[in-house]
């Protein structure tokens, strides 16, 4: 509660008590009992009630987010060029006033839900895009007044900015915007392109106006029931597609695959063949030269006598080829 308030309030109380007295006077005057001193009293509340009224009516605060406009019958233009700040102020009583203005930041929505918005019901904006698809936006745009220049404010549109400014160069401004995209960008690739031209549109729009936008959100985009439904069914298709893809894909590597393992069992094979083909090689090698030195190490007498020991141990006679050297069996004791 302010100073001023509490004046106001001083002042009606005031006159709640001349009229207090007064009543008071008639009654006792009804019953032969005049009260002593009730017109100097009357008067004395009277004179206190109008000076407290006087003063009350000619101060003014302002909150901390107010500015205002003097309404004075003293300008030849009907108003103050300047307007009052936030705090405590005075005017010529009675023949001036303020109208109070808030510089808050003030959001107004646009939206399908009921009681969402500033308008019962669906207050969405119906747009056309490039290509001709009908779509419906849920918006809002922060704003605010601009301080210096409430006095064009007031004079142009008073307390009406918001139905009369606000509203229609917002709504303009995106079906505008909304013209110049297809339906496939603004759902996908220029959404933030849209934003920035609706931005920039409101905020010039707004100037124009003696507003200021602090923001713009596009909060939805809603398509038509015929669009949405082609758009499920291009999904689905396209979903199909990137399905059978894959399938092809994993064919593909499956192929691939086989292909490497064959291709490693057939290298295996030849390489176990050359292994075994070398290793025959070695062996045959070998063997010629063990064969060899065999050969280089035989004599006749060598060869006689291992035959000898093949034969069997019981033999006592045999027949030897003519000119074959005699060679006596041992006598075993």
């Amino acid at each position: 509660m302010n100073i001023a308030s509490v004046l106001q309030g001083l002042a009606t109380f005031s006159w709640l008590l001349v009229v207090g007295i007064i009543v008071l006077a008639v009654i006792r005057a009804s019953r032969a009992k005049p009260l002593k001193g009730a017109v100097w009293l009357v008067i004395a509340t009277v004179i206190f009630s109008l000076v407290l009224t006087t003063v009350s009516a000619g101060l003014v605060f302002l909150q901390a987010d107010q500015y205002g406009i003097v309404i004075s019958a003293l300008q030849p233009t009907g108003y103050r060029t300047q307007p009052f700040g936030p705090g405590l102020h005075w005017v010529v009583p009675f023949l001036e006033n303020v109208q109070p203005y808030s510089i808050a930041k003030q959001t107004y929505t646009m939206a399908t839900s009921t009681g969402e918005g500033q308008v019962t019901g669906d207050d969405s904006i119906q747009a056309r895009t490039k290509d001709g698809q009908q779509v419906f936006l849920d918006a809002s745009v922060i704003y605010s007044i601009d301080p210096a220049h409430l006095v064009d404010l007031h004079i142009a549109w008073q307390n009406r900015f918001e139905d009369l400014v606000v509203r229609p160069v917002t709504r303009a401004a995106i079906r505008d915007a909304v013209s110049q995209f297809g339906v496939e960008e603004i759902v996908s690739t220029k959404r933030s392109e849209l934003e920035q031209a609706i931005t920039d549109a409101i905020r010039q729009g707004l100037a124009e106006n003696n507003l200021m936008m602090d923001d713009f959100l596009l909060r939805n985009i809603r398509f038509s029931d015929e669009y949405a439904a082609a758009v499920e069914q291009k999904q689905i298709a396209e979903q199909l597609a990137l399905q059978a893809k894959f399938v092809v894909e994993q064919r593909k590597q499956e192929a691939a695959q086989a292909v490497q393992v064959a291709q490693g069992q057939a290298d295996a094979v030849v390489i176990a063949a050359q292994g075994e083909a070398q290793a025959i090689l070695l062996k045959a090698q070998a063997q010629a030269q063990a064969n060899q030195v065999l050969a280089q190490s035989l004599s006749p007498e060598l060869l006689t006598y291992t035959y000898i020991n093949k034969l069997a141990p019981n033999v006592q006679v045999m027949y030897l080829p003519s000119g074959t050297p005699l060679l006596l069996p041992s006598v075993t004791p």
